[in-house]
């Protein structure tokens, strides 16, 4: 599509065009990924938490010159920029897609549902990519934003499209169906997400249901009562072709016999009553066997024969939909998204490796893309194109294709091996040392096996940390605070044990405006690991005096003492205006310079000022989540805000609860520490919040024990009844609270929870598994949720801030994207 045409098909209200020849190639909606600015469109979304207009001057430094803004958006219109004003940029860009969708006459499959979307897209790309390419959407891009960008990707060379689409309110699936127009739908099931946005669960399936009233057929399984009720009432979907799954007769797919076998599932089917047939999946949990059927379905309605549909199953893989970020060997960051790969997933992923601000090495490891639909020159002349446009500094081919089409990595360093076991037994770890490693390769090459090598530390216990669920706490705060208020994070002791570096990353990526650390070597670790925001330093000691000065940090001065050493420092240094900020004790008693000091204060500070800048002037609330002592808060914030009031510098006093208990008291900047990570007092709030880190940690043997035997040091726990103990590999070494043994604490198992029973041992402990179908080496969730961690916490006699900074460093974080 060209520039000039693209006014009428998003129905501009007013255009500014300087070029109407410029071919669109890339549509943008997150400045933070642009990759190519030839050819890319920004479409500069308003939400209630930013405005994309706000990135518009950057992208244009950058290179963008096209534009799509609200109508009502006051832009500086610069030389060479395309403007289209429209009414909604979110429904411009959704005409954008729609216009695209309809230059292609191939099956379209839109699948809808409350769960299992991702997996059902991912195992029908899996089991129907060996004809050709399949387009799908990335991960699981299924919004009002994310299907006309999955959508977009369909061209010529595909022989089939899978879009999932997803809502949470009416209104919404109408437009998705515009964009998709899928040919052949699918819904998995109807659960309780997003149910407080419609009157009730039959409006909500209806509302799913809208998605395929311009389709040919329709897919589900009979035996969900209320899918099955509404498409038979629906007027749209009526007289419409049905292809169902279920245990009844009158089923196209009829479910006659299902068991399982060790984690395998075996079916046993006949499709249109015809001579029954055996499948076998390597999965045994009850939502796969629901998502593996609902492929199953759609490969008998495209006509597959038996044989093929059962030997597809059988090689069926796990779908994982995180991207993971992991310590690996020689100093180096694991990025592993080694579960898909095609073009369109790898610039994504490349994308999140440009977020990783690490000063070190960017080595992408590839394997040869499968079933791409591209000439074998065009393909691997674009990926070389992505990897230089990322500055990738080494690139390792694995796979014989990839290996052929060494001619079109010329620039980038690279080197080649047939296969993985080629890699395994050859490569040179050492030249991986000191780099970021993006591991991005074709299920059939198994790089869990290059994963395992490459990662730093195996201890089954492991610390799994949410980015996503980061940014969506981040950005509800930032909904709490007005525009113009300024944001500092905490990311002291370790980012509340979540991890320094990689967490500082996140924030400096969503663009937060300080970040705090209450030490200097914490600053130091954030520096060398390429963070670049201005970083507070709360309790500034004489001897971390040079790195302040050398890295750059901003020192808390909370008494003259301290200010006098630093000053004297800094003059050492021959710098001027160095960034401070100062610290008032309004009322808790810790650090910090009191009311009776003002005056000595402006004085000493004036004597100074041209070798020390007030940043900030701030103190801390002692209470600010307790209602019963708002009057002393209160109190607190008119001592601050008197004592502040002849200081320079940006004023700040909240915490958390403070940031939503008292906006009025906001002044120039907030400052969001545990409410961050995912914990709240305020029921309200937390319901609002996601958790942020996971702990988890594995069976290492299950027992069986007689009534009357004891467990643990001391037999100090006796089993009242005949059980069933699990030991589990984490102990008070990990950071596991010895209060939460003998039965006080709870951890979960197969989503039930067992208790910890008899004492906690360094390295390991007990749980009670005798109502729990659970095996050695299954996963137990520590915590994983707010409500668990509170209630532990309490059985402690402790604060959740403890149990998640006690976290030993020798439980390996893992950090990931959900998609």
């Amino acid at each position: 599509m060209k520039s000039a045409e693209i006014g009428d098909v998003i129905g501009a209200e007013r255009v500014l065009i300087s070029d109407g020849g410029v071919e669109v190639k890339l549509l943008l909606t997150d400045s933070r990924r642009l990759k190519e600015p030839s050819g890319t469109i920004f479409f500069a979304i308003p939400t209630g938490r930013n405005s994309g207009v706000k990135y518009i001057d950057e992208l244009y430094k950058a290179g963008v010159r096209m534009f799509v803004v609200p109508a009502d958006a006051e832009i500086k219109v610069t030389e060479g920029m395309n403007v289209w004003y429209v009414h909604e940029v979110v429904e411009a860009l959704q005409r954008m897609a729609m216009h695209h969708r309809m230059q292609f006459a191939y099956p379209v499959i839109g699948i809808t549902g409350s769960n299992g979307k991702t997996i059902v897209k991912d195992w029908l790309v899996q089991m129907l990519g060996n004809e050709g390419r399949v387009c799908a959407s990335p991960k699981s891009y299924n919004s009002q934003i994310g299907v006309p960008l999955s959508v977009w990707q369909m061209c010529g060379n595909d022989r089939m499209a899978v879009f999932e689409a997803g809502i949470s309110e009416p209104g919404e699936m109408a437009k998705l169906r515009e964009v998709i127009r899928p040919t052949i739908g699918l819904i998995t099931n109807v659960g309780t997400a997003h149910d407080e946005n419609f009157v009730n669960r039959r409006q909500k399936i209806d509302e799913k249901l809208r998605l395929f009233e311009e389709c040919d057929v329709v897919v589900y399984c009979a035996e969900h009562s209320d899918i099955h009720s509404a498409i038979g009432d629906s007027m749209a979907l009526r007289g419409k072709r049905r292809y169902v799954w279920g245990r009844s007769e009158d089923c196209n797919v009829r479910l006659l016999e299902m068991s399982s076998r060790g984690r395998s599932t075996i079916f046993t089917l006949s499709v249109e009553g015809a001579q029954p047939f055996e499948v076998c999946i390597p999965f045994s949990d009850r939502a796969s066997q629901e998502n593996a059927m609902h492929c199953v379905t759609v490969m008998s309605l495209l006509g597959y024969d038996y044989a093929t549909i059962a030997a597809r199953c059988a090689n069926l893989t796990p779908v994982e939909i995180r991207l993971e970020l992991d310590e690996a060997v020689g100093g180096s960051i694991l990025i592993n998204d080694s579960y898909s790969l095609d073009i369109n997933s790898l610039g994504i992923a490349l994308d999140y490796m440009d977020g990783v601000s690490q000063q070190k090495n960017r080595v992408v490891v590839l394997s040869d893309f499968v079933q791409s639909g591209m000439p074998e020159d065009e393909l691997y002349s674009k990926v070389a194109s992505l990897l230089k446009m990322h500055s990738i500094d080494r690139m390792v081919g694995i796979g014989e294709i990839i290996s052929k089409n060494t001619r079109c990595f010329e620039g980038v360093v690279s080197e080649f091996f047939v296969s993985t076991d080629d890699f395994i037994r050859n490569c040179d770890l050492s030249k991986l040392y000191d780099s970021i490693i993006l591991l991005k390769g074709a299920r059939v090459f198994a790089f869990e096996r290059i994963a395992k090598l490459l990662q730093h530390k195996n201890h089954e216990t492991v610390m799994e940390v949410n980015l996503d669920a980061l940014t969506h706490n981040l950005n509800y705060y930032r909904s709490r605070i007005k525009p113009g208020t300024k944001l500092m994070a905490m990311v002291k002791a370790a980012s509340y044990g979540a991890g320094r570096v990689e967490v500082a990353q996140a924030l400096q990526y969503n663009h937060v405006d300080y970040l705090t650390v209450a030490y200097a070597d914490e600053g130091v670790e954030l520096r060398r690991g390429g963070i670049r925001l201005p970083i507070m330093v709360m309790n500034p000691e004489e001897e971390s005096f040079e790195d302040i000065v050398n890295y750059r940090l901003e020192p808390d001065i909370y008494s003259f003492r301290i200010m006098d050493l630093f000053a004297r420092c800094v003059e050492t240094k021959w710098l001027k205006n160095y960034p401070i900020h100062v610290e008032f004790d309004t009322g808790m008693h810790r650090l910090g310079f009191c009311g009776s000091d003002v005056d000595m204060l402006t004085e000493r500070l004036a004597e100074k000022e041209d070798i020390l800048k007030v940043q900030s002037v701030f103190t801390h609330l002692a209470c600010a989540e307790d209602p019963a002592m708002d009057a002393f808060t209160q109190q607190q914030i008119s001592n601050f805000e008197s004592w502040s009031a002849s200081l320079p510098g940006m004023k700040h006093i909240l915490n958390s609860s403070g940031i939503t208990r008292f906006p009025q008291a906001q002044h120039d900047m907030v400052r969001l520490g545990i409410g961050l990570y995912g914990i709240s007092p305020e029921a309200d709030v937390q319901s609002e919040l996601r958790q942020v880190s996971r702990l988890v940690t594995r069976i290492s043997q299950i027992k069986d024990i007689p009534e009357g035997d004891t467990v643990g040091y001391n037999c100090r726990w006796r089993a009242e009844r005949k059980s069933r103990i699990a030991i589990i590999t984490i102990g008070y070494a990990d950071g596991l609270h010895r209060g939460l043994g003998y039965g006080r604490g709870r951890v979960e198992v197969a989503g039930t929870e067992c208790p910890i029973i008899g004492s906690v041992c360094m390295d390991m402990c007990f749980i009670d598994v005798t109502d729990v179908d659970c095996h050695e080496g299954d996963r137990v969730v520590i915590f994983g949720n707010s409500d668990l961690l509170q209630r532990n916490a309490t059985a402690a006699d402790t604060i959740p801030y403890e149990l998640l900074t006690a976290v030993s460093p020798r439980v390996k974080r893992v950090y990931y994207h959900e998609e």
